[in-house]
């Protein structure tokens, strides 16, 4: 088990929740913050020789009299590792979208990103257990998108059609957009089986939610 944990939620309940769960863990050197600033001052002030080796952040925090330098998780893991930069880092927060998500991953290198909702302290306990043996977590909703995508191999004509559709471009007008860019097949019918086929694949009943789903995972 880490040694030394912070978490930073500005919700007192979930914060209460969170350490109730590194104590079920074991963990007994805890500490907390509700602001990102006062976050970033304990990690200041951690000792050289037992530096905070684990900070768990939501990724927003509410506004409210206490003017804040940082404002909102993503700045205060930036400055936390200018500071520490070997901190392990787990985002708990109620982002759902596998684009934001993906970002923290592969630009803020997170160790793991666990999504606030229903049985959310079972895989608290697993990221946990995982950062602590040095693996990388990852939201079961996020591997399950992950999976999704890879499903199905989107085309860039699959993509332009998606877009268009997310635009607010009727169903029946875009072939007049794919001949007029020289796309091809640009058949209505041809736009009706490809919108067919990736629902079918994904498992979606209408376009509405295939727009929705290429957007979550930042396909458009």
């Amino acid at each position: 088990m880490l040694k030394n944990i912070l978490i930073a939620e500005d919700h007192q309940s979930i914060n209460i929740s969170v350490q109730k769960t590194l104590s079920d863990l074991g963990a007994t050197n805890v500490t907390h913050a509700y602001y990102c600033d006062d976050a970033l001052k304990l990690i200041r002030k951690s000792p050289f020789d037992e530096p905070i080796d684990l900070l768990i952040t939501d990724l927003y925090f509410d506004d409210d009299s206490n003017r804040q330098t940082l404002s909102d998780g993503i700045e205060l893991i930036q400055a936390a590792r200018e500071i520490l930069p070997d901190l392990k880092v787990l985002a708990f927060s109620a982002e759902g979208r596998a684009v934001v998500i993906d970002r923290l991953f592969n630009q803020l290198h997170i160790d793991g990103y666990v999504r606030k909702g229903r049985n959310d302290s079972q895989e608290l306990k697993a990221a946990l257990e995982s950062i602590s043996k040095g693996k990388r977590h990852f939201a079961s909703h996020l591997r399950a998108a992950i999976k999704q995508k890879n499903s199905y191999d989107f085309s860039e004509l699959d993509i332009t059609i998606i877009s268009l559709l997310s635009d607010g471009t009727r169903q029946k007008d875009i072939p007049a957009y794919l001949l007029a860019n020289k796309l091809r097949p640009s058949g209505l019918s041809s736009v009706e089986k490809r919108l067919n086929r990736m629902k079918e694949v994904l498992e979606f009943s209408n376009n509405e939610q295939l727009v929705a789903f290429c957007k979550d995972i930042g396909l458009i």
